[in-house]
């Protein structure tokens, strides 16, 4: 017996050396396979440069010929990439189908999320978790604070439902929000705690405690329309074009003054393309620039649609190549005497169209 087991040990352990002295000799051979196959691979390019050389000088037509098609047969694959690429996206699309046909009926992210989990016995939050609507984003609508041109939030609070978007030293190419509603203009909604303002637009004052210099937003293109606002403000403005045509207010107060604001556009190379979001609905709206002495900058920002409510839609420390306002309806249910839609002295322009701007009574926003 123990003769026997002698014997396959010793067997074992010649396979197991015969086995390491293969692995050690492969590596020894391994540079070499490695020339070997590089010179092999060169002498096949070689042979091929060659023979389209003799082709060329032979036969430029069969060159020719030969060169369409593989130019047909890279772009046949090309092609069948871009349809597969295509059919993902769309069977993606059709996946969030659901989500997004509530989020275009007004309901904000949370409430479409609890809608589509609904009788599930799990938690609201694992089940979006795990799944396409995990992730937030500007694009989706979600709430936030995003850093352009981020299009995921860098900070979110649970219950907080605010949309901000801070702006430093990348510019952005256009930033638009639109077909939304904001503040207290729908059902169980307050602004956040410590705020008065439903809408948000441009830079910040300098302060001493704690200490910041003053900030602007600078603009190639504002443009605010056919939004809702129950008092809307332009204040410490500088722009090349001011346009305010075909507002209805309570009251208006349009005291811009003529100065030399020169013509501006972003431009800052390597900037950000687009940040873009449609529906939903949020506690407040602020586009911002929080760092000291850094402006934000945008090419082209739209805001259209915005139906707010609970505070003052504020436009303030903005340096634009043109801002329009267009088409809005502003009051607060409160008469003409109080004024409404304010463009005070603090805003210049160097070219001024004001048109057709009516004072009405408007009936404060319901939700």
């Amino acid at each position: 017996m123990k003769l026997r087991f002698d014997l396959v040990l010793w067997s074992w352990i010649k396979s197991v050396g015969t086995w390491i002295t293969s692995i050690f000799m492969w590596f020894i051979a391994l540079p070499g396979r490695i020339w070997r196959g590089f010179c092999r691979v060169m002498k096949a390019i070689g042979r091929w440069f060659v023979a389209q050389w003799r082709l060329l000088l032979s036969s430029p037509r069969r060159f020719y010929q030969s060169l369409i098609r593989k130019r047909d047969w890279i772009l046949a694959k090309v092609e069948y990439l871009q349809s597969e690429s295509g059919k993902w996206r769309t069977a993606f699309t059709i996946i969030k189908m659901p989500y997004t046909a509530l989020r275009a009926c007004g309901l904000n992210p949370q409430a479409a999320a609890a809608l589509l989990v609904a009788g599930s016995t799990a938690g609201t939050g694992v089940i979006v978790n795990e799944t396409i609507l995990s992730e937030r984003s500007f694009a989706n609508g979600d709430s936030g604070v995003y850093s352009a041109p981020l299009d995921i939030p860098v900070s979110y609070v649970e219950g907080d439902n605010t949309l901000k978007i801070d702006l430093g030293t990348t510019p952005v190419g256009e930033i638009t929000i639109q077909d939304v509603t904001v503040g207290t203009a729908y059902l169980g909604s307050a602004l956040p705690a410590g705020q008065t303002n439903a809408v948000m637009i441009g830079g910040s004052a300098t302060s001493t405690n704690p200490a910041f210099s003053q900030t602007f937003l600078e603009v190639g293109s504002l443009t605010f329309e056919k939004s809702r606002c129950t008092q809307l403000k332009l204040e410490h403005i500088e722009t090349h074009r001011l346009n305010v045509i075909g507002n209805a207010s309570d009251g208006q107060s349009i005291a811009a003054i003529p100065g030399t604001p020169r013509d501006r556009a972003i431009s800052g190379g390597n900037r950000a393309d687009e940040m873009s979001t449609s529906g939903g609905v949020y506690d407040q709206i602020r586009i911002g620039t929080p760092s000291s002495g850094v402006n934000g900058k945008v090419d082209t920002l739209i805001l259209t649609n915005i139906y707010s409510a609970g505070g003052p839609c504020i436009l303030s420390r903005i340096k634009a190549g043109e801002i329009n306002i267009i088409l809005n309806e502003i009051g607060a249910g409160n008469g003409l005497v109080l004024k409404d839609f304010i463009i005070s002295t603090t805003t210049s322009y160097k070219h001024f169209i004001n048109s057709e701007n009516v004072e009405v009574l408007i009936s404060p926003p319901t939700p």
